[in-house]
Parts: structure tokens; C-alpha cells; sequence
């Protein structure tokens, strides 16, 4: 092995780009106080609490493969250290990610079954099981000294993949009920996780055309048509998934709409034309995408807009001390 440095001295180009907007978007989940949310939380009907457990459980599960699989191991076979660098802090966030949803749990629900729904209920849903081995499978492939160029550029794509699509079906409902001034401190929580995402998504997507580059045109074909088979597999797994999680409470129709765009978003991110037709989504929803802040109680709640505060002076006892006027 080599001695390295990773050197960052270099012409700007889309790799600075993204760390700035990475360390940018830096926060953890204690900024947001969900203690706010339990009123809201009492006034929902069992169905509608339920569909929230169930969806924050199964986005748990998601990130939590991301960042101890995902992110990692193609961080592992990225040669360019400063790439490798935007990597592993997306890595770190999608670990922010996985504790946020803990952290809404805490504040709602009893330790015993918070648990249970980490530990039982997600690990044995055949939806979340079905993905999750898809895509890990991809990720592990990984994990061999020198894998093919091949593999690791169908690692990206799964990345992509998790980030611009699969997780969408689970971030809907959070964002729907803060869309409707309900659950609204937890809607924050997932608004900066779907910024994070949307840019993680972007960022491997702009990675693995580079290595789609490299590939032979037999390779290129073989890819596209793994690709595509993986993205109607996936997607019929999501389709089931939306039926369990939203039948109950009638969002069905809607939520598939919305990951029918969201997995055109994440074939965009690849480089390839949209697959998927589909109606407008929820308005409601729509809005919620809008990166302008949410929120304006800057003592207690960060926004959207939040602005990350530097060089900040303690209060001293004289600071207190004022002429009479």
C-alpha cells in the first residue's frame, strides 16, 4: 500500500462543488425538538399512526445498509481521494439519518416498541427484506480485492438507485402530514434528510457515468439491461410495499405516482431518459419539496434556511450591563 495525501489545492470542478454543499447541509437530529409533535402525534387516528411507525422503521433499515454498506464500500474501490472524501461524509450523514428516525421514536413511543419495530417488524417485512438483499447484494459484490469495473459501477448504480427512488416511499408520508401543519418538527427532520439524498443521489449519479465510461459496449449493454430488469423488479416490490404501508388510509394512488417520478429522477441521475409515466402527485407533497425554509423559530427549530453560525462569542456578565437610557 502507498503513503498518500489527499490534496484539494486543485481546479474547482463538480467534486469541491459538492463538498461545500455537503458540509453546508451538515446538522444532527438533536437540533429538532420533537417534543413538539407529540400533540399532533395523540390526534392521529391508530391507521394514520401506524403508516408513520411503520414508514420511519423502514427508512431505517434503508439508511442504516447505506451507510455501513453502501457508502463505505464504494468509497473503497474510488481512487480519487478527494472523491473518496465527499463519500465518506455522505456516509456519515446517512448515519445521522438512520439515529433521526431513533430519535423520533424516542420522543413518541415506549422503548418496547420502538424496538420492536426495529428489530422484528422491519427486519421481517418481505418488501424491506426484498430490496434490501438487491441492493446489499450489489453493494457486497464489493468486498472482493479487485472487482470488475462492471460490478462497481452496478454498486453506483444501486446507490443511485436507494437515494433518488427507494427511499421515497417512505419519506411521502411524513411529508404529507407536515404539508397538512401536522407532525411538523418530525417533517423538518425528513426534509433534511430528502436535501441530503437528493444531493447523495446526484453525486454518485454524476460518479458512475464517469465509470460507464470506462466500460466496453457489451459491458454498457449488459449494464443497461441489468438496470432496467432490477429498476421494473424493484419497483413491482415497491408498488406491493405502497399497498401495505398506505391501503388503509387511502394514499395508495398517490404515493405510487410519486415513486413512479421519484425513480425517474433516479435514472436521470444515471444519465438515461425518464421510464416510468405518471400523474401529478399530491400538492401537498410538491410543496414540501421546496428547499425554502419551512420554519422561522431560529431558537429552537432549524429550517431549511438555517445558516450554519461561526465564530461565536460565550456571553459574559458585562454583556448585560447597560447605560441608562
Amino acid at each position: 500500500m502507498k503513503f498518500e495525501c489527499v490534496n484539494w489545492n486543485q481546479t474547482e470542478d463538480y467534486v469541491t462543488h459538492f463538498w461545500r454543499q455537503n458540509v453546508a447541509q451538515m446538522w444532527t437530529e438533536t437540533e429538532f425538538p420533537v417534543a413538539k409533535d407529540i400533540a399532533s402525534w395523540n390526534a392521529l387516528s391508530s391507521d394514520e399512526q401506524t403508516a408513520f411507525k411503520r414508514v420511519l422503521a423502514g427508512l431505517t433499515g434503508l439508511d442504516t445498509h447505506q451507510a455501513d454498506d453502501g457508502m463505505p464500500l464504494i468509497a473503497l474501490h474510488t481512487q480519487d481521494l478527494r472523491k473518496k472524501a465527499v463519500l465518506s461524509f455522505m456516509a456519515m450523514m446517512e448515519q445521522i439519518h438512520a439515529k433521526s428516525y431513533s430519535h423520533i421514536f424516542t420522543t413518541l413511543l415506549p422503548s418496547e416498541e420502538s424496538r420492536f419495530l426495529l428489530e422484528e417488524w422491519a427486519p421481517n417485512n418481505r418488501h424491506l427484506r426484498f430490496k434490501g438483499d438487491i441492493i446489499v447484494s450489489r453493494y457486497r459484490k464489493l468486498l472482493t480485492p479487485n472487482p470488475s469495473r462492471y460490478d462497481v459501477y452496478m454498486a453506483h448504480v444501486m446507490s443511485v438507485f436507494l437515494e433518488s427512488f427507494l427511499f421515497y416511499s417512505g419519506f411521502y408520508y411524513p411529508l404529507y402530514l407536515a404539508g397538512t401543519s401536522r407532525m411538523t418538527t418530525s417533517g423538518e427532520i425528513i426534509r433534511k434528510i430528502l436535501l441530503d439524498e437528493s444531493i447523495h443521489g446526484v453525486y454518485v449519479g454524476y460518479l458512475a457515468q464517469e465509470i460507464r465510461e470506462e466500460l466496453t459496449e457489451d459491458e454498457r449493454q449488459r449494464a443497461d439491461a441489468e438496470m432496467y430488469e432490477l429498476l421494473e423488479q424493484l419497483y413491482a416490490n415497491e408498488a406491493e410495499y405502497t399497498q401495505e404501508i398506505y391501503g388503509a388510509i387511502g394514499l395508495v394512488e398517490d404515493v405510487d405516482n410519486y415513486v413512479r417520478y421519484n425513480g425517474n429522477k433516479a435514472l436521470m441521475a444515471l444519465g438515461f431518459e425518464p421510464y416510468f409515466e405518471h400523474e401529478p402527485f399530491s400538492s401537498i407533497v410538491l410543496n414540501a419539496l421546496d428547499t425554502s425554509t419551512k420554519t422561522h423559530d431560529f431558537f429552537s427549530v432549524k429550517g431549511d434556511g438555517y445558516v450554519l453560525a461561526l465564530n461565536v462569542e460565550e456571553l459574559r456578565d458585562e454583556d448585560f450591563i447597560f447605560d441608562d437610557v
